[in-house]
């Protein structure tokens, strides 16, 4: 039954409680704390509760039913995977209109395609994500991993690519590893955590080490090789070059702007052949404040990454003997005003020179150049199809004159580009599978100033050969973990807009739209500045008659649903309607839940006085007032989330309830709790019934019909 637009609806009663920590002599309320435990028998009741009133709120959105066929026909344009080559077999994913998932495919040097990993064949419900793979150096092994409910914990198995057939696996605890495979298909270095039971309570998530694991043998035997004294909440990356003599190995602290990188010589014949279960590591760059990674090209050259000395990136080059930085030689510099992203190497014999090929982005739009391999003189540069975002460089990793590059904006789905360096011409090698009708926009970049003075830049898309005025409108944002925001297809964006609203997405400080810089801008003691930038831009889009408050919404997830929370509580007054989903909102605990410790070089600790002081600043749950005509709000959460815990959901959306003074039948505080799917990848029909909650939800509040 829907809610009676006339009618004061009571919220679900929650369980409040005097629940309060004493930090370091500062009083921490935290009434909803019982709401903590999702297995608590109050919880439950209150969140059926809450599902009960969501559903009655959503039967009175009328236009919700034509955003969801619009969002399905959208996303039958299906998707299509930048190529993986080993010599003449290639591996890519496509998803094809009518299908859940994507399938990684493969096509033989005949030219004969087959499916090697369906998931959905695997589990019909669609609750089985593929989360990686990678093939061996031969092309006749495929290391793949899969989760089951969206929890991304992934299982790692290995598949013999000619017969289709497991060979080896699984491998648990191993949740998004890299595979790096040492020539033969023999073994191959991985990381995994440790198990349950040999780490503190609690501990579960953290505690990597990185193994060699033999094809055939138990794991529970393989030889760990590295990790062990290191931060318990380590990241680490390892690969080993195409003639399997080097091995590089990277450790970053949780997601900490910075990370060290060692190298090993795998190299050596006879008595000085090395063990890979003994590398030697030699340290390249360790306790340095920078992130460096490192490539050993065919041509034997060490390819240096780094921002060190260099926020924006740049591109060094030497000796894998000699890999300490005061033996690099800058190949590319920094450019002041572009942050270079990826590069390949392109050196076949039948090219007159080899050439490098370097992607950047420029204000948050991809530009891709064409270089001198040898001394990085610019060739040229590549077109692309337009002003999008170009990505995923790959190349023949025995040589060649080609690269793939995947591109994407606000009207084109994700498409492969081909690059052939003797001709210095890009034409396309795989569009989506998929036909769609694209609606007509206007996409354009504006830069306001916040509060600082600082100028932002926001791209607004709107409906193309209609007048201007006010509509309403969605303003997007992140502004974290050095994530960039730029141009790329959206079924919910096309959707709004061909309605008839305007979409502007923010690119805030904490992103990496420009350089690590504009990253630490907005993270630990400078978050606010996140904030700034954001109400700024709300505040711009008014001034300049796109919009009005009261047809305003924001929308954000993830550390993007902490900024929505956070400006909902800081500017109750500029919005009309707040999307916050999977938020993180109660700063004080966040490190007690899920991967929460991992961020702290992001946020702070509340270990630390003066770092307490900051999270106390803007934590959205503290931040709650009684009496506040706080915006109409639909949290979304998901159950089988590993990432972010669903309980800052709903300790908010019980501290909202509680204090707001609005009408819940106009500005309603809702909460979708969602089973079997996670923080990350789910099936395109999951997809499709979430966005279509999440415009029909905006579009109620805002007046936006759906003609």
């Amino acid at each position: 039954m829907a809610i009676d637009a006339s009618s004061s609806q009571p919220y679900p009663p929650a369980p409040r409680g005097d629940d309060a920590d004493v930090l370091h002599g500062v009083t921490v309320p935290d009434p909803y704390r019982a709401l903590e435990d999702e297995d608590d028998a109050g919880t439950q009741a209150w969140s059926k509760s809450q599902r009960v009133l969501f559903d009655e709120y959503r039967a009175g959105w009328p236009a919700r039913p034509a955003f969801a066929e619009r969002l399905a026909q959208l996303l039958r344009a299906g998707s299509v995977g930048t190529p993986v080559w080993r010599g003449d077999r290639v591996f890519h994913t496509r998803r094809t209109p009518d299908q859940e998932h994507a399938v990684l495919l493969t096509v033989d040097p005949d030219g004969t395609e087959r499916a090697l990993v369906d998931p959905v064949a695997l589990d019909p419900s669609g609750a089985t994500t593929l989360d990686g793979w990678q093939p061996s150096k031969e092309g006749g092994l495929l290391a793949y991993q899969l989760s089951e409910g969206g929890t991304e914990e992934s299982v790692l198995r290995v598949l013999d690519v000619a017969t289709g057939e497991v060979v080896d696996g699984p491998i648990d605890r191993a949740r998004y590893s890299p595979v790096a495979w040492l020539p033969g298909g023999e073994a191959f270095y991985y990381v995994r955590r440790l198990p349950k039971g040999s780490v503190p309570a609690g501990e579960d998530q953290f505690h990597r080490r990185v193994y060699l694991h033999r094809l055939g043998t138990d794991p529970a035997g393989d030889v760990e090789i590295f990790g062990a004294g290191k931060d318990k909440t380590n990241y680490y990356g390892v690969s080993v070059s195409r003639d399997g003599r080097w091995l590089t190995v990277s450790a970053a602290q949780g997601t900490a702007p910075r990370n060290d990188v060692w190298i090993a010589d795998l190299g050596g014949d006879g008595a000085d052949a090395a063990d890979p279960a003994a590398p030697r590591l030699r340290p390249v760059v360790v306790g340095q404040d920078a992130k460096t990674g490192l490539h050993v090209g065919r041509d034997g050259r060490l390819y240096v990454w780094t921002d060190l000395d260099a926020p924006r990136g740049r591109l060094a080059v030497t000796d894998p003997t000699t890999p300490e930085p005061e033996h690099w030689r800058d190949l590319l510099p920094e450019d002041p005003d572009a942050v270079l992203e990826d590069f390949a190497l392109l050196d076949g014999a039948e090219l007159d020179a080899p050439v490098l090929l370097a992607s950047r982005t420029r204000h948050a739009v991809s530009e891709v150049t064409a270089h001198a391999l040898a001394t990085g003189e610019a060739l040229h540069s590549l077109e692309l199809p337009g002003i999008g975002s170009a990505g995923g460089l790959s190349e023949r990793p025995e040589g060649g004159h080609e690269a793939w590059i995947a591109y994407t904006d606000h009207t084109v789905p994700v498409r492969i580009l081909h690059y052939d360096a003797r001709s210095r011409t890009v034409s396309t090698w795989a569009d989506p599978p998929g036909l769609v009708d694209v609606p007509a926009v206007r996409s354009q970049q504006v830069v306001y100033r916040s509060k600082d003075g600082t100028e932002v830049r926001m791209v607004i898309v709107s409906p193309a050969g209609q007048a201007d005025g006010p509509r309403p409108a969605v303003l997007y944002g992140y502004g974290g973990f050095n994530i960039a925001l730029t141009p790329s297809y959206s079924a919910s964006i096309l959707a709004w807009v061909e309605a008839g609203g305007v979409w502007a997405v923010a690119n805030l400080r904490g992103g990496s739209e420009e350089g690590e810089e504009w990253h630490r801008a907005g993270m630990r003691e400078h978050k606010q500045n996140v904030f700034d930038d954001f109400a700024a831009a709300a505040e711009y889009l008014v001034a300049e008659g796109w919009t009005t408050h009261e047809q305003l919404a924001i929308f954000g997830g993830s550390n993007g649903g902490l900024l929505v929370g956070a400006a909902l509580t800081q500017r109750p007054d500029l919005y009309r309607a707040v999307i916050c989903s999977a938020p993180l909102l109660d700063m004080v605990r966040y490190e007690k839940f899920g991967l929460g410790e991992s961020w702290n070089d992001e946020y702070g600790t509340a270990a630390d006085p003066v770092e307490l002081g900051w999270l106390l600043g803007y934590s959205p749950y503290h931040h709650v007032r009684d009496g506040v005509d706080y915006p109409s709000v639909l949290f979304t959460v998901f159950d089988g989330d590993s990432r972010v815990d669903t309980l800052h959901a709903r300790k908010m959306a019980a501290a909202l309830q509680a204090a707001t003074s609005g009408d819940p039948a106009t500005r309603p505080i809702l909460l979708r709790a969602e089973a079997n799917v996670g923080h990350g990848a789910r099936a395109v029909s999951r997809t499709v019934d979430l966005s279509a909650d999440q415009l029909g939800f905006v579009a109620a509040q805002l007046g936006l019909g759906v003609r």
